[in-house]
């Protein structure tokens, strides 16, 4: 089965009697003959590397440009001493995302996913389950095969490139399979599933991508802790039994129409959104003077 249909995919589990992950990875053999075992083994290792980029998190690590580095500590400390209006789960999220997009801008090693600018999103909500024991690596691992379908069909329907279709399509599809994730991790059925990616995409319909300098660290960065707390939100939302009224397929399809009609500027060449700032213009100056 091509992995381009929520709809299709929650048929098949019901059909089948399979859960979401068994689906997902039952269509990866059957379109490019990875085996099963090779699979799992490859998603362990992706899985390890999300562990690896918060674990090698130092917040003396400062980019080439000098934009990002040391926030994944800042919010740390604020989560100690500050009692976070969030609470503590959300704020070890924001902590996740920002520790792993300043790792990426520091060029450490991370797994984009689906790419490097939004790579901080999905492992944000799964680390603080598993750190706090609520997540086993085994279910983590079957998690992220409900994430690859996710992004599968975001992929085939419209795009996961900020250069075609804007920052929502790399943040908001990043949103997307975190929350379809969590609701998986929940124990939330396939229809919830669908249903959370469909209002975590909704949420940043129309998410410009607008790299200060070019470089992908600001906004990218913090727009990672808030495409993380959107996957929250709209994971609790979905296990609540709340729907979107517009079906999950209809959702990433107006997604990939408004990415074709943004102007260029709004689409990765950093020369709109805050790119265009007085400062924005600053610093890219500065950078490449």
């Amino acid at each position: 089965m091509k992995l381009d249909s929520f709809a299709e995919i929650i048929n098949a589990c019901a059909d089948s009697g399979k859960s979401f992950p068994q689906i997902v990875a039952e269509s990866n053999t059957e379109n490019f003959g990875i085996a099963p075992a090779d699979a799992y083994t490859r998603m362990r290792a992706i899985w390890r590397t999300m562990l690896d980029s918060v674990k090698n998190y130092d917040p003396a690590d400062r980019s080439a440009s000098g934009l990002s580095g040391g926030d994944g500590g800042k919010m740390d400390a604020y989560a100690v001493d500050g009692a976070p209006l969030c609470g503590d789960y959300l704020a070890d999220v924001m902590a996740c995302a920002l520790k792993t997009a300043e790792s990426n801008a520091c060029m450490k090693r991370i797994a984009a996913a689906p790419t490097a600018g939004a790579c901080g999103v999905l492992p944000a909500v799964l680390l603080p389950l598993y750190r706090r024991g609520l997540l086993t690596e085994d279910d983590a691992i079957d998690a992220l095969f409900v994430s690859a379908g996710i992004g599968s069909v975001i992929a085939e329907r419209a795009s996961m490139s900020g250069a075609e279709a804007g920052c929502q399509a790399e943040i908001g599809a990043a949103s997307a399979m975190a929350a379809g994730t969590l609701v998986y991790i929940r124990k939330g059925s396939p229809a919830q599933i669908a249903a959370a990616a469909g209002i975590a995409l909704q949420n940043l319909m129309g998410l410009v991508c607008d790299p200060v300098a070019g470089l992908v660290e600001v906004p990218c960065v913090k727009r990672n802790a808030a495409g993380a707390v959107n996957a929250c939100a709209a994971a609790d939302m979905a296990l609540a039994g709340i729907t979107s009224r517009i079906p999950p397929d209809q959702i990433v399809d107006a997604m990939g129409a408004v990415g074709r009609r943004l102007d260029e500027s709004l689409r990765e060449t950093g020369r709109g959104g805050l790119a265009a700032t007085p400062e924005g213009k600053r610093i890219a100056q500065e950078f490449y003077k």
